[in-house]
């Protein structure tokens, strides 16, 4: 199936522009490092509760159960457009609340507001964002681009965390979101060279019956369904320790800057499973690739619920970024590859809207168990949901990819 090349030209000039592309992604995603350990910090200096810090990643989150009509936005409207006034929103969004945590009058409420808006801002740029990048490469290429997509943004990991706890010990957590708000206005600039290729004009069905084109091409190809079947369940898990990863740390007494060097440490690993996928996928099938990470990545998880040490937490969360930055790229190309240009949009957004679902969900039962059997148990249950889930990529249609 994958071997099977659709004859299309080689254009140098649309990689240079997919790198743009790529530029960005790792620009706007370096500021988000930032104000992951940012965020959890404000909240915790506001209110103290952990289940204000699900509260807020559930809001952040919800706007995914609009995925499907944004796949329909992304394959209907230009592209470039549409990129571009989200990059300039989260900009303006974000920036509002650093500079209302820096005059010392933020919040919950304003937290609450934000965090739904740049949610929804996300999920439409995210969509927008994967139905771009194979109109600028040829499909033998995609592999390689999503990789470098993948280690572009794994790297940010390893450096956004560390210039953020720096920045907070230094300033205050409300300038590590005015730091994060600029690399949206950067990425909107790097945006602006991509081409401006205008929607169709043709007469199209209605909304509805675009959303269902999307989800039955889905259901009638295996490989796409079954990995976003295994990844509704595991991202139910994993957003249970990533709600409460950096609150955990913080309750153990690591410092801003320790903090900071922690999740550096997994970008780092991150790092080193974007830049292996390309040598390891050769070797194996689409369905070994995502069932050893899959199990590897929540048994580390499983791990970091019970360790304490800097550098055995460190080591813990390297081991899971690196297992799902190696998991990413060849999820990512499945869809790409199977899906047809018009369709890409629709894929890529029903497809995240059946796999995080469950995410607002999760992260308010993430702040909800936190406060009631603490932050270790609560990331151990989600290491434990996320082992289980590992076994739907065994399905047999991903031995085809």
């Amino acid at each position: 199936m994958m071997e099977a090349l659709e004859n299309e030209p080689f254009k140098a000039h649309d990689e240079r522009k997919a790198f743009r592309l790529l530029g960005s992604n790792f620009i706007s995603f370096f500021g988000d490092q930032i104000y992951m350990i940012t965020l959890p910090l404000i909240i915790l200096g506001l209110t103290g509760s952990p289940l204000q810090m699900g509260i807020v990643s559930a809001l952040e989150r919800l706007p995914v159960l609009l995925q499907p009509y944004a796949g329909v936005l992304a394959d209907r409207a230009n592209r470039k457009i549409l990129l571009l006034s989200c990059d300039a929103g989260r900009f303006a969004i974000m920036g509002g609340l650093g500079v209302l945590a820096v005059t010392q009058s933020l919040q919950l409420i304003h937290l609450y507001l934000g965090a739904l808006l740049i949610g929804c801002l996300t999920q439409c740029y995210q969509t927008a964002q994967f139905a771009t990048l194979p109109r600028l490469v040829h499909k033998s290429r995609l592999q390689l681009f999503n990789s470098i997509n993948t280690g572009l943004l794994q790297f940010s990991i390893v450096i956004g965390p560390a210039v953020g706890g720096l920045v907070i010990s230094l300033f205050a957590p409300g300038v590590g979101l005015i730091l994060n708000s600029l690399t949206f206005l950067a990425a909107f600039f790097l945006m602006w060279a991509l081409p401006n290729k205008a929607p169709s004009t043709e007469e199209r069905p209605t909304i509805w019956n675009e959303v269902k084109e999307g989800a039955q091409f889905i259901i009638d190809h295996k490989p796409i369904l079954f990995t976003n079947l295994a990844m509704f369940f595991s991202i139910f898990g994993t957003t249970l320790f990533l709600t409460m990863m950096i609150v955990h740390v913080r309750f153990l007494s690591f410092s801003a800057v320790e903090i900071g060097w922690f999740a550096s440490f997994g970008g780092l690993g991150a790092l080193l499973g974007a830049a292996g996928v390309n040598v390891v996928k050769p070797m194996m099938s689409a369905r070994t690739l995502l069932f050893s990470g899959g199990t590897i990545g929540a048994l580390s998880i499983i791990a970091f619920s019970v360790v304490e040490s800097f550098w055995m937490l460190s080591l813990m969360n390297a081991i899971g970024a690196f297992t799902a930055s190696m998991m990413s790229p060849a999820i990512v190309t499945i869809r790409q590859y199977l899906t047809p240009d018009r369709l890409l949009g629709r894929v890529q957004a029903t497809s995240r809207w059946m796999t995080w679902l469950l995410m607002p969900v999760a992260a308010l039962v993430s702040g909800i168990l936190a406060e009631w059997i603490g932050t270790g148990a609560t990331i151990a249950i989600g290491g434990v949901v996320a082992f289980a889930a590992s076994f739907l990529y065994l399905h047999p249609s991903l031995k085809q990819v």
